[in-house]
């Protein structure tokens, strides 16, 4: 596969279990090394820089994770959850419990949430805390890896929301991994269908759901729970490229 992802929008990639979703994530983080390709954020490559550059690589590209119960460690308080990444990177800690407290804002919290833990609170608002603490190394790209799967229907629809705003806010790069076609059409402005390992069909989200050209991507379409709904308008979306 090749793709571009253009700065400021976002990339929902598809596909059912299996297909290679997850371990493409793997490698655009740097968790494991493709067999042969490149990986490229603005001019840095990633596969061949050095320790340095690679550990500078990783805090501009962050990951929410699908469990909002196992990615937080139950033992430690929010709070330092939250500023553990910044202080890794240099930032003071007066700083860093700074921008965690604006960031819980920003995700609806309340700065009382700094002296809880993970247990006190319920999924959805984990997996709010889950993005605050992503976008504390401030990140160039956020990946969302099933991030709302795990969640009920009512409570997805809000973090989707919440991931649409924060984008908007700051101007964040996003690739939405998901097997939720409809999640994929509400959050993303291309998509990219993949089958076992390969991507089988990009474009924008009229196009692969409008127009499917791949006989895969209609039999994802068709088997697609309440069959009937609609599309997004994205006509006035700048195109992505895919060689």
């Amino acid at each position: 596969m090749d793709f571009v992802i253009l700065e400021g929008q976002t990339l929902g990639i598809v596909g059912e279990s299996g297909s290679g979703k997850s371990t493409l994530v793997k490698c655009l983080m740097g968790l494991e090394e493709p067999d042969e390709g490149t990986v490229w954020i603005g001019n840095q490559r990633l596969d061949t820089a050095s320790a340095t550059a690679r550990r500078e690589f990783r805090r501009h590209i962050q990951i929410v994770f699908q469990d909002p119960y196992g990615s937080l460690n139950p033992r430690r308080r929010i709070g330092d959850l939250l500023i553990e990444g910044p202080v890794n990177f240099g930032v003071p800690k007066a700083d860093a419990l700074k921008k965690a407290r604006e960031l819980l804002k920003i995700v609806r919290l309340e700065e009382d949430a700094m002296d809880r833990y993970p247990s006190q609170f319920s999924g959805g608002q984990r997996q709010r805390i889950s993005i605050a603490r992503a976008l504390m190394v401030e990140p160039k790209i956020l990946i969302a890896d099933e991030a709302v799967s795990a969640l009920d229907v009512s409570v997805q629809k809000d973090v989707l929301k919440l991931l649409n705003e924060i984008k908007t806010t700051v101007g964040l790069t996003m690739i939405f991994i998901t097997h939720d076609l409809r999640v994929a059409s509400e959050v993303s402005d291309h998509i990219l269908v993949m089958q076992k390992g390969e991507a089988v069909e990009y474009g924008t989200v009229d196009e692969v759901f409008g127009n499917p050209q791949k006989d895969y991507t209609r039999h994802l379409i068709t088997a697609m729970p309440g069959r009937g709904w609609e599309v997004p308008d994205m006509t006035n979306i700048v195109a992505g490229s895919m060689a």
